[in-house]
């Protein structure tokens, strides 16, 4: 038996479908020495955390934040990452994370996110996939939900030749 929350997305920000159609959402966050392995370098553990704290940032600029969804009843839940680690992030080094909404349907979506350093070098991507979840299970969100999601989704590839 599959759920659905069907719960209305009330309080939206009113930005036009133009201004959130292929949205790129900018995370800034500087690497401090308790992320860092004994090498000075931001620890793989750690950019998992990075990645979440962006993909929570584009949650709150959609006007969706976890606390929101969490009162709505709706969970979003990791299930499959892909990581690609291109160049060494150091201690104290200030990074772009940049995330996008890749495809989507009512159960779940597809991320793509990157990292760049200081001088605007590519130095880490992922895929991320989550699914949607009621009661610690998984759910179909509702239409209006999965419109206004999709409204933020990003057609084009993300740049991977940077």
């Amino acid at each position: 038996m599959r759920l659905s929350v069907k719960r209305k997305v009330s309080g939206i920000k009113a930005k036009t479908l133009k201004d959130r159609k292929n949205m790129t959402f900018e995370h800034r966050k500087k690497i401090y020495g308790y992320e860092c392995d004994v090498y000075g370098h931001l620890n793989n553990a750690n950019y998992l955390q990075v990645l979440e704290s962006a993909r929570s940032e584009a949650l709150i600029e959609m006007d969706l934040p976890i606390a929101k969804l969490k009162e709505m009843g709706l969970q979003i839940f990791v299930i499959h990452f892909e990581l690609d680690y291109l160049k060494a992030i150091d201690l104290e080094e200030w990074v772009t994370v940049k995330s996008r909404i890749m495809a989507m349907d009512r159960l779940k979506s597809t991320w793509a996110q990157e990292i760049y350093n200081g001088k605007g070098e590519l130095c880490f991507r992922s895929s991320m996939i989550a699914v949607f979840a009621s009661s610690g299970k998984a759910t179909r969100i509702s239409r209006e939900m999965y419109a206004h999601f999709q409204s933020y989704a990003h057609s084009d590839p993300p740049n991977n030749n940077a």
